[in-house]
């Protein structure tokens, strides 16, 4: 069974930092891709940051150079390491993976996090 979980979410303020953990549990399947989305109250769904498996990374234009996104394949983990946090970062941050088993191709999200910047 697949499950994502994520952790490390949490109130800061404006210009720190905070760093995202998500770890997939992949049973039988391959790791395409590992990347973290988030939400707002009354936004859209939108790619903050995601890893393929072969090391392309992406980036959402609003958190380039502030985002890291890193991936350790042993242990199925992705981080998101965000530094100099602003108010708009403030979101449910959801952990999303592409996972492949054959030809099938599937998409499997995390519960979610929340990350609130405030002062």
């Amino acid at each position: 069974q697949v499950q994502l979980m994520e952790s490390g979410g949490g109130l800061v303020q404006p210009g720190e930092s905070l760093t995202l953990s998500c770890t997939v549990s992949r049973g039988k399947f391959s790791i395409n891709t590992i990347g973290w989305y988030r939400q707002a109250p009354g936004n859209e769904r939108e790619l903050v940051a995601s890893a393929t498996a072969d090391g392309t990374k992406t980036y959402a234009a609003s958190v380039k150079g502030r985002f890291t996104i890193s991936r350790n394949g042993a242990s199925n983990t992705a981080t998101l390491q965000m530094r100099n946090l602003e108010f708009e970062d403030t979101a449910m941050y959801y952990c999303n993976s592409e996972l492949r088993w054959g030809k099938k191709v599937s998409a499997y999200w995390g519960q979610g996090t929340q990350v609130t910047v405030s002062s």
